[in-house]
């Protein structure tokens, strides 16, 4: 698939997995899995999909790539956004609830930048008193009150933004982060 001429670090952010019984994916065989599509070096993050690896592809090339192999071999649809490290550190660094407790501050990671027209019809009082704001390719939320209960949901947002995405907390982002150095 890839020749590997320039293999550089990239961070898969798979939605939905291991969640509630759901789409069962274990972590070893989805890292066997990225071996034989050739990706090196394959880490993963926990149970609910969150891979480091390297490969020569372009971010979206391989999530198309990951996505297709897990829909193969699986019979799993599941979205999957990719990101390169640097891109990581920006987003969290753009944060503008970075201040606050990690556990309740998440950063949807989009498939691709929303229309201007999409970001500024969201409902900015959708559900208090979590607060969002979409930054680029990334919309960051602070979910005050605990995300379990919040309206903003990613459903509501792929619905909005007409764009898929995958949400993480800021403690795993710190962690992939570290993953990648």
């Amino acid at each position: 698939m890839a020749n590997h001429s320039n293999p550089q670090n990239r961070v898969a952010l798979l939605r939905g997995i291991n969640v509630g019984g759901r789409n069962k994916l274990p972590m070893a065989k989805l890292r066997a899995l990225c071996a034989d599509i050739g990706f090196a070096g394959t880490r993963t993050y926990i149970q609910s999909g969150n891979v480091v690896f390297t490969t020569d592809l372009a971010p979206a090339a391989a999530a198309d790539a990951l996505r297709l192999a897990i829909l193969d071999r699986f019979g799993l649809t599941v979205p999957v956004v990719v990101r390169r490290p640097h891109e990581l550190i920006e987003a969290r660094a753009a944060s503008p609830y970075a201040e606050h407790d990690p556990k309740f501050v998440h950063i949807v990671f989009l498939s691709d930048t929303p229309q201007a027209s999409r970001v500024v019809a969201l409902d900015p009082e959708r559900s208090p008193p979590g607060v969002f704001e979409v930054i680029g390719a990334e919309m960051h939320i602070h979910y005050l009150g605990g995300s379990g209960r919040s309206k903003i949901t990613l459903p509501w947002i792929e619905r909005q933004l007409a764009v898929t995405g995958t949400g993480r907390n800021l403690r795993t982002i710190d962690k992939l982060i570290a993953m990648c150095s």
